[in-house]
């Protein structure tokens, strides 16, 4: 008696043998799989964040990021303004007095500071903090009040003051050495000295010290002031180019630092494994700001530079950057699990589609986790070897023989040494990933070419 299929059978078997409806499965599963690794990828900016919580708390006990400006010349006057009305038909002049500054910087301003990092632990996370000595020379023009129409009368030379921005004043780990000529002067620290040198945007002025010049009436030659300075600082030491013509050196024992702000070394760093050094000179006409001015607030923002001192690995921005390739090592690996189905005629559950997804996803967990102990290179190592073990020992249950399950164990193995490559080559990665996903289709082409899609 002939056996005649009920349309339930029907079903079952083209479900079963439909190449179409397989392949629109592996994309919903692969879809489906993204919502475990975006929490992956929420976990990673989660330890990132928490890192840098910890590295601020550091900070905060130690000192901030510093920013040097000056030492910017301030000299009180008396600003007299008249003023005329009329009273029962007689004009009756008045005449208000009140003070404001005048400000100049040097002409010839020369910084030089040697840092000494070290990294502080808290937990798992590390922060770099310094120690530095600077020394600055600092030269100003003869002070011309003329060209404001100011009377030398009413200028208060017996008030006139340096004064020098610093970000962070905790970080003066001893008393500030200043000199005019082979004299010693006081300082004070203040906390606005009317001049913005920092990147805040709430109007609040920098902080810095403040000292007080011995003069009693204009002097007789231009000033010439040094200042030694011994400042602690964490992460970065920015400085403002306050002179007209300002050379800066900035050296320390760290090998891998990067240099930021608004300008870059007049020429290339100096960096070996053990330290490094690096020069900058900036003129006037670099710069947005005027050389000297009265009244109102003067704004150095925006033209600082410095030295940014570098973990030599970060592990969270390499592990977030190795996340982000987690969608097409699964497509990959996916890809490769349905062209052994196809061409070997063994058919594999979409369960077992999962379970393989699901090792690729708790993978990047592994590589996070191992990274904030072992750092980024021993983890992805560790991570990779277990992971493809685990994936092809489980592929052994439903592969038809060994070759096929050594053929898509190394093709594991050449993905993961591809994204490898790929995150470290930073400044390479695009041109690398789009030759290496160019070879992939390519060889995908090549062995699905013969198959018979339609049956």
């Amino acid at each position: 008696m002939e056996n005649n299929p009920t349309p339930l059978d029907r079903l079952q078997h083209w479900v079963k043998e439909s190449i179409m409806l397989k392949l629109v499965s592996i994309g919903l599963l692969s879809l489906i799989l993204l919502i475990p690794a975006s929490w992956v990828m929420s976990l990673m900016d989660e330890r990132q964040s928490r890192a840098t919580e910890v590295i601020a708390e550091i900070s905060s006990k130690w000192s901030g990021p510093q920013t040097l400006a000056g030492p910017i010349l301030r000299v009180p006057y008396t600003r007299v303004v008249k003023n005329k009305r009329w009273e029962d038909g007689k004009p009756i002049e008045e005449v208000f007095e009140s003070t404001e500054f005048a400000y100049f910087l040097p002409d010839e301003l020369m910084i030089s500071g040697d840092l000494s990092p070290h990294v502080r632990h808290r937990g798992i996370f590390d922060a770099i903090v310094y120690d530095s000595r600077i020394s600055v020379r600092a030269k100003f023009p003869d002070l011309d009040f003329a060209r404001w129409n100011i009377e030398d009368g009413r200028v208060h030379w017996a008030k006139a003051e340096l004064l020098t921005g610093i970000s962070d004043l905790r970080g003066i780990s001893e008393n500030p050495v200043i000199r005019l000529s082979s004299v010693n002067l006081p300082s004070e620290p203040i906390n606005d000295i009317g001049v913005n040198v920092n990147n805040v945007h709430d109007g609040s002025n920098e902080s810095g010290i403040v000292t007080k010049l011995p003069w009693t009436q204009r002097p007789d030659s231009a000033l010439s002031v040094t200042l030694e300075l011994q400042l602690k600082g964490s992460e970065r030491l920015y400085v403002v180019p306050a002179g007209k013509t300002t050379d800066v050196t900035l050296a320390g024992s760290w090998s891998s630092p990067s240099f930021e702000g608004a300008l870059l070394p007049v020429q290339a760093p100096d960096i070996t494994a053990e330290r490094f050094s690096a020069k900058w000179k900036v003129l006037s006409f670099n710069r947005p700001f005027a050389q000297q001015w009265i009244n109102g607030e003067q704004n150095l923002v925006g033209s600082s530079f410095g030295v940014r001192l570098d973990l030599p690995a970060d592990q969270y921005q390499k592990s977030i950057r190795t996340a982000k390739y987690g969608i097409l090592i699964i497509i990959l690996a996916f890809t490769a699990l349905f062209l052994v189905e196809i061409t070997s005629r063994v058919r594999i559950h979409p369960f077992q589609y999962i379970l393989v997804g699901v090792a690729l996803i708790i993978y990047y967990s592994l590589l996070l986790s191992i990274s904030e102990h072992l750092g980024y290179n021993a983890a992805y190592a560790i991570s990779s070897v277990a992971t493809v073990i685990l994936v092809a020992l489980y592929a052994s249950t439903f592969l038809p023989g060994k070759s096929m399950v050594g053929l898509f164990t190394g093709l594991m193995v050449a993905f993961y040494g591809f994204i490898f490559v790929i995150v470290q080559a930073q400044d390479y990665s695009l041109l690398i990933g789009s030759m290496g996903l160019f070879a992939i289709i390519a060889v995908i082409m090549y062995f699905s070419r013969r198959i018979a899609w339609y049956k």
